[in-house]
């Protein structure tokens, strides 16, 4: 089927990945690399991080949850240590590519967030929110997981923007940083691009929706 609609995740995607963020702040307490991702892989679907995406508890609870769980693991982290982290840099190129995408397709976002800071993109600054939302005004549809009570990887919520969109998944590009929410877009049929870096992602959008994002 011809393609009628991208839908892009937002942080990774739009902006730089939190994972980044991350790695520095591991690095400048000399915490185990990749100590914060294994937190939030395990038991990924009822830890503090998958309860707070679904808001299902308070940044307070999350605080507590997140430390109880990477004492666990035996490197004791606040969740309130780790929210700062989230909110990640503009990318210009991805913008530009939206916009360009908005001119040929129905452009939706689906983001797992969580309610901290300022705005769907969980800013810092009110100055950076206001650019974030700027960015989610270009959208045709948002869903944000804090809001709506689902986080990908649940098939539903793709299901949820195509019926936003009123588009078969087939009609669809995804792209997302995280394999693991890739996966069921494409075993729902769309086309779904794992982004790991801004060329890359642009050079693969490119190919799928047969738009130069590379000039």
């Amino acid at each position: 089927m011809a393609v009628k609609a991208v839908i892009f995740d937002f942080g990774g995607v739009i902006t730089s990945s939190p994972f980044e963020a991350f790695t520095r702040y591991e690095a400048e307490r000399g915490l185990p690399d990749g100590l914060l991702r294994r937190v939030n892989a395990t038991n990924p679907d009822a830890n503090a991080w998958a309860l707070f995406e679904r808001n299902e508890i308070d940044a307070a609870a999350f605080d507590a949850r997140f430390l109880e769980e990477s004492s666990a693991l035996g490197h004791p982290v606040r969740g309130g240590d780790v929210l700062p982290l989230l909110s990640g840099d503009i990318r210009p190129g991805m913008v530009e590519a939206l916009k360009a995408c908005k001119a040929a397709f129905k452009v939706g976002c689906i983001t797992n967030n969580v309610i901290t800071g300022h705005g769907a993109g969980m800013s810092g600054t009110a100055e950076k929110a206001a650019k974030v939302a700027g960015i989610m005004e270009l959208f045709d549809a948002v869903i944000e997981s804090s809001k709506v009570g689902l986080r990908k990887p649940d098939p539903r919520i793709y299901e949820m923007m195509c019926e936003l969109l009123s588009v078969q998944p087939a009609e669809c590009v995804y792209l997302d940083d995280l394999g693991i929410n890739c996966k069921p877009a494409a075993m729902l049929g769309m086309t779904a691009i794992k982004v790991t870096n801004e060329a890359q992602a642009l050079a693969d959008l490119s190919a799928a929706t047969g738009l130069n994002f590379l000039a």
